[in-house]
């Protein structure tokens, strides 16, 4: 503790589940806490694949941070990128100056990684932030607007087919809601084109989509995707990713639009905290949670290597990131009050869910596995559970409710000039 202060200090850099949790265990603790992130608002990135189709707008699943903590006292929030640790000073070096720390949590989540071709990242956007779902939005939209202005076949069938790179439950969940928008939603809003024929294609390099899940649900979810029109390729490695077309497993699929769900990595820790990570990013963590030979520094969330069981790691999903920092707040509470240290962290697993469409999801908890449309409701109450304590979870819940009951996309919009531009770039003038 610094001899010019009387509480600890506690730094957490991410304002996602994991540092969300971790701030909130520290409420009643002698400590003052400070939250550092380069965005103003936490995201609920589970729901990120509905601003992407417009189930839902960018401001149902978003929250300023401050908000979230403007009645607890002991937090203030720095709007800040950071740029780097030093763990010798005990200080996070960011953009806006040095914040001094005698408890550090690292919770800055994961990007999107292409496996070295980086270059994707332009014909194939990810899903992990907001501006993320807003472009994969404009892009899976705008698709259709120039569809309608083509005037030869080949050039609408470009235009109207859809490649998802990965089968997770993003990539499940995006290919089923691209589906469900092409031939449900949009059936009767164009007139020189028919959204039905829209080709949905998910590729997975493994042999099965969503591998987390027990096969029998993996299996069930695939017949859903096709009941929705989605071709699903698995044992599928993708060659090639450009502007106008994709090549997997040697064959090369015409698409203007492209979307990657394929891989995750953890940015910067190596260098902030000067000690080994995987080969995605991740710091092997002690069973408490804080790095080796760096006591004052813990790392939660999907930056965190922690065993699990038969071989695997905890994973990098919202339940453990939870988890993970309501337990790190906890220690560091019980260090500030001289209280024993809890036992070593012990994730309780809450089960799986992934969504395919409307009306149908698969839900895997322990030895019970659900699918169909219980199932579909299941994962929406549970989503609307893990809202409560944000803003407005009825209102998320009546906007799911009324685009279920109306087939409607109430976030239906393509903003600003470069749209229209790009319109008028991708298509022929008539004559």
């Amino acid at each position: 503790m610094s001899q010019t202060e009387t509480r600890p200090r506690v730094v957490i850099i991410g304002a996602g589940f994991g540092g969300l949790a971790a701030a909130k265990a520290l409420r009643h603790a002698p400590v003052d806490v400070e939250i550092i992130d380069k965005r103003n608002y936490h995201l609920f990135q589970p729901l990120l694949y509905q601003v992407a189709t417009a189930d839902l707008s960018p401001a149902d699943i978003a929250w300023p941070i401050r908000s979230i903590f403007s009645a607890q006292k002991n937090v203030t929030v720095t709007l800040s990128k950071v740029m780097d640790v030093d763990t010798d000073r005990q200080v996070v070096l960011h953009e806006n100056g040095e914040s001094r720390f005698d408890h550090l949590i690292v919770a800055n989540g994961s990007s999107h990684s292409y496996f070295g071709k980086d270059h994707w990242a332009e014909h194939a956007p990810g899903l992990k932030r907001i501006v993320d779902a807003t472009e994969v939005r404009r892009r899976v939209l705008m698709a259709f607007e120039r569809a309608e202005l083509c005037e030869d076949p080949e050039d609408q069938a470009r235009e109207m087919t859809f490649v998802i790179v990965g089968a997770g439950p993003t990539g499940v969940e995006m290919a089923g809601a691209i589906a469900e928008l092409a031939h449900v939603t949009l059936s009767d809003d164009f007139r020189r084109v028919d959204p039905d024929d829209a080709r949905v294609i998910l590729i997975e390099a493994g042999p099965r989509i969503l591998s987390a899940f027990p096969e029998s649900l993996s299996a069930k979810a695939e017949a859903s995707l096709n009941r929705l029109g989605v071709e699903v390729r698995t044992g599928v490695m993708v060659e090639q990713i450009a502007d106008d077309h994709v090549i997997a497993g040697g064959e090369t699929i015409p698409a203007m639009t492209a979307i990657w769900a394929a891989g995750v990595k953890i940015d910067s820790l190596a260098q902030w905290l000067g000690c080994e990570t995987d080969r995605i990013g991740r710091v092997a963590v002690m069973p408490d949670l804080t790095v080796p030979d760096l006591p004052a520094v813990s790392v939660i969330g999907d930056a965190a290597k922690l065993p699990w069981r038969d071989g695997m790691d905890v994973p990098g999903i919202a339940p453990a990131a939870k988890q993970e920092g309501k337990y790190a707040g906890r220690r560091i509470a019980a260090l500030a009050t001289g209280r024993a240290a809890p036992a070593p962290f012990r994730y309780r697993h809450m089960g799986s869910l992934a969504t395919i469409g409307r009306n149908s999801a698969i839900i895997s908890f322990g030895r019970i596995n659900l699918s169909g449309f219980f199932a579909w409701l299941c994962w929406g109450l549970i989503h609307i559970y893990f809202l409560i304590g944000m803003k407005r979870p009825l209102f998320v819940a009546m906007n799911w409710f009324s685009s279920y009951v109306f087939r409607s996309k109430g976030a239906r919009l393509i903003t600003g000039m470069e749209a229209l531009r790009a319109v008028r770039a991708h298509v022929p003038r008539r004559r």
